[in-house]
């Protein structure tokens, strides 16, 4: 895994820290994707189950412990295709996270469960889940953490193919998150940031990306930005990166985001 460890700025009297570590993947219900190819040679492991895609989630589970928040795309929440295993739960006990939610955005019974995750160390003090405009399958989570009388709200999102659904459907964001002074939104947008609808987004909310190109797809030959993470102008973000971690179609992308003194989550 490439990139930069950063310590945690932790205030040992009180037990709390004002960096927090956040990392988006969109994980492919754990399926290890190596060339365009497999999306049809390998086609069936979207729907049977396969005991190299357990192994992948443990391979993942690695990598996600050293974070505070993970925010998942494209995770199972138990059906034939994962062996009835709700993998959001299975990184979190993996990885060691002590709070976990899930938002079920397509059923298909026993065949498919298509998921948003979200994995968390420190106790949220309300989680919200939002089912986002178009054509039914996608949504959005809201996080919020309590600090003092102040609050941080982290959304995690799965957007749409079709730039006219992902209009819609970020418009809707603008109106649901804008009012939050410290706000971080991640996931997976299914755009770059040059986008009309990702710049209508920032213009709307004022939200903030890393000023350096984050290319996360594919995963074999990164050349497109997909998977973002913007944060309020309050909250300062550090060492922003995509990880060489390629065991989905995505990579990993990661940022360390400095709080304002009046945010500190206990540990």
């Amino acid at each position: 895994m490439q990139g930069v460890t950063t310590d945690e700025i932790t205030d040992g009297a009180t037990g709390t820290k004002n960096r927090l570590r956040l990392l988006t993947y969109n994980i492919q219900s754990g399926i290890d994707t190596k060339r365009y190819r497999e999306y049809l040679t390998k086609g069936w492991r979207q729907l049977l189950p396969h005991r190299e895609r357990q192994l992948n989630l443990n391979r993942i589970a690695n990598m996600l412990h050293q974070y505070d928040v993970v925010g998942l795309q494209e995770v199972d929440s138990g059906s034939l295709r994962s062996g009835f295993i709700d993998q959001t739960e299975y990184l979190a006990h993996r990885a060691g996270f002590p709070y976990w939610y899930k938002q079920v955005n397509r059923s298909l019974g026993k065949f498919a469960q298509h998921s948003n995750g979200v994995l968390s160390k420190i106790q949220p003090s309300w989680v919200s889940e939002y089912k986002l405009p178009g054509f039914p399958g996608r949504g959005a989570m809201v996080i919020e953490y309590e600090a003092s009388t102040e609050k941080l709200a982290i959304c995690v999102l799965h957007l749409a193919l079709s730039r006219r659904a992902r209009t819609r459907q970020l418009a809707y964001l603008s109106e649901l998150v804008g009012h939050y002074q410290h706000l971080i939104v991640m996931g997976d947008f299914n755009c770059g940031g040059d986008a009309r609808e990702f710049q209508a987004l920032a213009d709307n909310t004022g939200l903030k990306r890393p000023s350096h190109e984050l290319k996360s797809f594919p995963s074999w030959r990164p050349s497109r930005m997909l998977d973002h993470i913007l944060a309020s102008p309050s909250l300062i973000m550090e060492h922003a990166q995509v990880l060489n971690y390629p065991h989905s179609d995505h990579l990993p992308v990661s940022v360390d985001i400095l709080l304002p003194d009046s945010l500190h989550f206990a540990l």
